[in-house]
C-alpha cells in the first residue's frame, strides 16, 4: 500500500489528535468558560443605549438604538448577536455589567494571567483556576477539555486535561482512513492511538482538517460532539481571539459578535438534551475606554461585560450596579468603573453549577480574593 505525501499528512493530522477516554461522570452539568481574548468591548456589546452619557461618549462609535437588540429599558445586545437575545428571551441567559477581574493596568498578557489563574496580580500563581475547580470535583468528574491548541493558563495545572484543535492540514478521505487502519491493525502501539482518533474524529463530526479558517459556529458544532456525549467531559474552555478594537471598531466588531452569535446558537443546538444541564460563563481580561480614540476604535480600559449562558441558568436578567458614564463616574477619568468582581462571579457559577459550598470555591479558585457577597441564584432552583 502506498500514500503520496499529502494523503500521509492527511493522516497524520488523527494520529495528532487527543487521546480521547473520558470515563462516565459522576454529574450531568456542563460548565464552559469563552473566553475573549483581546479586550472586549462590553458598552457596544450590552449597550446602556438609555444611559444619558452613552452616545455623547462614543460618538461615531454608539450603537443606534433602533437598531440594537432590546433587553429592557436600559440594555440592549449588539444587533449582531439575535441568538444571545433569543436566549434572553427564554430565560437562558443573564447579562452583567461593570464587572472587572482584580487587574487594573492595560497589558493583555498581564491582564489574561491574572484572569486565568485568580490570582491577584500577573504571575502570582502558576496554576489555573479552572485546574483548581478539578481538584474540588468528584474523581470520576475531572474530564475537562480545551478546544485550543495547547493548554490554556486557566486549565494548566496537576489535573490532566484534554486539547482539541482543529487541524490545518488535508482533509483526510475515507478510503485512506480504511487504508490506514488496516496498516494499523496489528500495530500493539499505534492501532489503540489510531481507534481513539478516529473516536475523536466522530465527536468532532468529522472537523478533523481542511484547512481553511473555521468561524465560531463550526467550533460550536465541534465542541457540543463532545460535550454531548454521557461520557464526555463536564468542563471545557473555548478561546476566541481578535476582540482588541484599536481601530475600524465598528465592523471588527461586529465580526466578533457574529462569529460568537454562531458559537452559543451551534453549542445550543448540537447538545440537544444536555443544553438544559450546561453553564457557559462568556469573559474577558478587561474592557475598552469610553470615549472613542482617533482612529476609530477604542483602547484598553477597564470594566466590561459579562454573560451566564445556558440550559440550566436562571436567565432573562441584567444585574449591574450601573456606574454612569458621565465624566465624574469614570473609573480614571476613562474607563467604566468596575462595580462587581469577575472572580466573584465565576466562583459563584462554579459552585451552583457543581453544587459546591461557595465560600470553599471561591477560596480554592480565587484565594487572594476579597471575600464579599457571592453572586447568588445564577442558575434554576
Amino acid at each position: 500500500m502506498s500514500l503520496d505525501r499529502r494523503s500521509f499528512l492527511g493522516a497524520a493530522t488523527l494520529l495528532g489528535a487527543p487521546r480521547v477516554l473520558f470515563a462516565q461522570a459522576a454529574t450531568e452539568r456542563r460548565f464552559i468558560f469563552i473566553i475573549q481574548r483581546g479586550a472586549a468591548d462590553g458598552l457596544n456589546i450590552v449597550i446602556p443605549y438609555a444611559e444619558p452619557a452613552y452616545a455623547g461618549q462614543r460618538g461615531a462609535l454608539a450603537i443606534d438604538a433602533s437598531a440594537a437588540l432590546k433587553l429592557d429599558g436600559t440594555f440592549a445586545l449588539h444587533p449582531e448577536l439575535p441568538k444571545l437575545r433569543e436566549l434572553y428571551g427564554a430565560g437562558e441567559a443573564t447579562f452583567l455589567h461593570a464587572v472587572a477581574s482584580p487587574y487594573r493596568d492595560r497589558s493583555h498578557f498581564d491582564g489574561q494571567n491574572v484572569l486565568e489563574t485568580g490570582g491577584k496580580a500577573p504571575y502570582q500563581l502558576k496554576d489555573g483556576w479552572m485546574n483548581r475547580l478539578l481538584g474540588l470535583l468528584p474523581r470520576s468528574g475531572k474530564d475537562a477539555i480545551a478546544f485550543s491548541s495547547a493548554v490554556p493558563v486557566a486549565l494548566q495545572g496537576a489535573a490532566p486535561v484534554t486539547t482539541y484543535a482543529q487541524s490545518t492540514l488535508p482533509q483526510a478521505n475515507e478510503d485512506l482512513l480504511m487504508r490506514v487502519e488496516q496498516l494499523y491493525a496489528r500495530d500493539a502501539q499505534l492501532q489503540p492511538l489510531w481507534t481513539s482518533a478516529l473516536e475523536a474524529r466522530g465527536m468532532a463530526g468529522g472537523g478533523m482538517g481542511g484547512g481553511g479558517r473555521q468561524d465560531g459556529a463550526a467550533l460550536g458544532r465541534i465542541a457540543a460532539g463532545f460535550l454531548a456525549r454521557a461520557d464526555g467531559p463536564r468542563i471545557a474552555m473555548i478561546e476566541t481571539s481578535g476582540w482588541d478594537t484599536h481601530s475600524g471598531q465598528n465592523a471588527r466588531l461586529a465580526f466578533q459578535l457574529r462569529g460568537l452569535d454562531g458559537l452559543v446558537g451551534a453549542l445550543r443546538e448540537g447538545m440537544g438534551d444536555a443544553w438544559k444541564q450546561t453553564v457557559v460563563v462568556v469573559a474577558t481580561e478587561f474592557g475598552r475606554t469610553v470615549a472613542a480614540n482617533g482612529t476609530g476604535g477604542t483602547d484598553h480600559g477597564t470594566a466590561s461585560a459579562a454573560m451566564v449562558l445556558g440550559g440550566a441558568v436562571h436567565g432573562g436578567r441584567i444585574l449591574a450596579d450601573w456606574p454612569g458614564l458621565a465624566p465624574p463616574n469614570l473609573f480614571e477619568g476613562r474607563d467604566l468603573k468596575p462595580t462587581l468582581g469577575l472572580d466573584a462571579l465565576l466562583a459563584s457559577a462554579c459552585a451552583e453549577t457543581f453544587r459546591l459550598d461557595p465560600e470553599r470555591v471561591l477560596r480554592a479558585l480565587f484565594p487572594e480574593a476579597v471575600r464579599g457577597k457571592p453572586v447568588a441564584g445564577l442558575l434554576r432552583a
